[in-house]
């Protein structure tokens, strides 16, 4: 208590620091651990894994557009006493979030740790532009606005696919199994019906609230904020602005310092997260809340966010909509082309909550209906689940680890 609330001490962290040559980085981790943060918010995703006696790994991924990306690996799971199983099985993230969200809820829920800890060889990539995959090998993100140039379809056409073809190739594998989550769903659709070619090397996609068609979305600070994004989309390119929701930036930061208090966080946290998706009251524990905004929200662009705007009011789920003129230009058509759900070959299974607000059964019922390959689609028992439970929940062991454990055991050697 006399650290965290005196001041004096913690300007003697910051000059100690700096006079013996930590990096910026460093010194900030130190600090806010002095005022109170939790270790695992301000660790990245291979100190948290070193800090509950996991080995993990950093890989360097390049795209064959030029991003680099960054993509973590923990080989073996802590608990796992047998031989590792094949393929390898790649955990994608969502909208706005990074590979430290399957960490965030510790090793008793986070589904980085339970996967590896099925003896499964666990890969967790991260989308371009999040503060993992800010980097390009001509692009500087902070002076080019051509880095910021993507959205839904770059992640599946080009950051899945180079994802993919590096875990093949470094482990000499002649597949994977997929998990996705939420847009990791959204861009898995995208991967298969744009380079269809990628169908056979998965042996199983197992989606987790998959994002696609967002029509029938029920949470209105989602609709506000998406339809925000796409109105003012001009007028923040002509500010320079770019960027969207940084790690760093003052609403993560704000949002991180505020739920570091252990009462904010058991209140007014969960509060904003079930205005963000829906209220599902003892599923997220409060600690995991403390841990979580330390990481989320992780970054992406603005036209990433303009594309879920255009998204929610749109019964289908399309490419990104440039206005007529635009469209002509660069698909040929006056409309965005929607994506073709029939080339989606590889084997599904749909996993999903009644009480999600951010990919509603409706839509997600809709998305299973278009796909030709469907093992399964599986409701959580649970009627409250919603959409940051797969994440986050202390239950998810024992809500929805049997069902993809179940499928990962049948697809794998």
């Amino acid at each position: 208590m006399f650290l965290k609330g005196n001041p004096c001490i913690v300007i003697f962290v910051v000059l100690f620091q700096n006079v013996f040559g930590e990096t910026r980085e460093e010194a900030k981790k130190e600090l806010k651990l002095v005022l109170g943060y939790p270790l695992d918010a301000v660790s990245n995703f291979t100190e948290m894994a070193t800090e509950h006696g996991y080995v993990s790994e950093q890989h360097s991924v390049t795209t064959e557009d030029g991003y680099i990306l960054t993509m973590f690996r923990i080989s073996k799971g802590k608990k796992c006493k047998k031989p590792i199983r094949k393929p390898p099985v790649l955990l994608m993230h969502g909208l706005l979030m990074s590979s430290d969200s399957f960490m965030d809820s510790g090793p008793e829920a986070g589904l980085a740790y339970l996967i590896s800890d099925l003896c499964y060889d666990l890969w967790a990539p991260n989308i371009r532009g999040n503060y993992y995959s800010k980097r390009h090998i001509k692009l500087d993100p902070s002076k080019d606005h051509e880095f910021w140039d993507f959205s839904n379809f770059e992640f599946g056409y080009y950051d899945i696919p180079a994802s993919i073809n590096y875990i093949i190739n470094y482990t000499k594998s002649d597949k994977i199994n997929y998990i996705g989550y939420s847009q990791g769903g959204s861009t898995f659709f995208i991967m298969n019906s744009e380079r269809p070619e990628y169908n056979s090397k998965i042996g199983v996609g197992i989606l987790l609230e998959p994002g696609s068609r967002h029509y029938y979305t029920r949470s209105q600070l989602f609709r506000w904020l998406g339809d925000t994004y796409q109105l003012a989309l001009p007028t923040l390119y002509q500010a320079g602005l770019y960027e969207a929701l940084p790690l760093g930036g003052f609403v993560q930061e704000a949002a991180s310092f505020l739920c570091k208090d252990y009462a904010l966080a058991d209140f007014a946290c969960k509060f904003a997260l079930g205005l963000i998706d829906s209220f599902h009251p003892g599923s997220i524990k409060t600690e995991t809340v403390r841990v979580l905004f330390g990481h989320f929200p992780a970054g992406t662009s603005v036209k990433n966010m303009a594309w879920y705007g255009q998204a929610l009011n749109v019964d289908e789920f399309q490419n990104f909509d440039y206005g007529a003129t635009g469209n002509l230009q660069q698909y040929g058509t006056s409309q965005p082309p929607a994506f073709n759900l029939s080339l989606v070959e590889v084997p599904v299974v749909i996993i999903h909550g009644r009480h999600d607000y951010l990919t509603s059964p409706a839509d997600v019922e809709w998305v299973t209906s278009k796909l030709p390959n469907v093992l399964e689609q599986f409701y959580v028992e649970d009627p409250m689940w919603n959409h940051f439970d797969i994440t986050y929940s202390q239950f998810t062991g024992r809500s929805i680890l049997g069902k993809i454990k179940e499928y990962l055991d049948e697809f794998s050697a």
